[in-house]
Parts: structure tokens; C-alpha cells; sequence
């Protein structure tokens, strides 16, 4: 449930930067700005464990790498330096990609449990 959480709020942060820089959404959109972010935070979380063994500790360690990892990711498959650009699209998506997987998990945590 905590990867698929963390999923939708990378989701949520490409979809309203789509929505803010393209008017739109699209599949190519995703695959440029979603996909290597999500990746590089699958790979981080895969590496700290942050979902089999849970802390807020491993948490940070997945974002504060994976983060950057996808970023570094996207700057060079679209053939972009590491200047002013992407350094400002990385301090955007460390600030909001935090608070969106916070904000998700927050509401994972006070969500009912339904029991069959």
C-alpha cells in the first residue's frame, strides 16, 4: 500500500507540473517527467529497504537519493545541463515531492481499515 501511495504523490507532483508548464497531460509527459523520478525512487527505496523495514529514517535516505537520481535521470535524457534550470526543477521536486508523500501517507494512516 506505501508503494503504490508513494507512487500516486509522484504522480500528483508530474501531473500539476504538467498541468502549470504544458496545459496538459499526456502519456509522453509521464514518461519524461514521471518515469525517471519514480524510478529513481523505487531504486533508492529498494537500496535504503524503506518498505521492509519502515522509518521515517529510510524514507528520507529513498527521497533525499532517489530524488536526484530521477532528476539527473530526466536532465540527461532530454540532453539538459545541470545548471539553473534543472537545479531549480531539483529544489522544486525535493520540496513538493516530500510534502505530497507525506501528505499521502498521512491520509494512508488515518484511512478506516475496512476488514472483510
Amino acid at each position: 500500500m506505501l508503494v503504490a501511495g508513494d507512487l500516486v504523490a509522484l504522480a500528483l507532483f508530474a501531473t500539476i507540473g504538467l498541468l502549470s508548464h504544458h496545459g496538459e497531460v499526456s502519456a509522453t509527459g509521464y514518461a519524461r517527467d514521471l518515469l525517471p523520478i519514480a524510478a529513481g525512487w523505487l531504486a533508492a527505496a529498494a537500496a535504503f529497504g524503506t518498505y521492509r523495514r519502515r522509518s521515517p529514517a529510510r524514507l528520507l535516505a529513498a527521497w533525499a537519493a532517489g530524488i536526484p537520481v530521477g532528476i539527473a535521470v530526466r536532465a540527461l535524457v532530454l540532453d539538459r545541463g545541470f545548471g539553473g534550470g534543472e537545479a531549480a526543477f531539483l529544489g522544486v521536486a525535493l520540496a513538493f515531492t516530500l510534502l505530497f508523500v507525506a501528505l499521502v501517507r498521512t491520509a494512508l494512516a488515518l484511512a478506516p481499515v475496512r476488514h472483510p
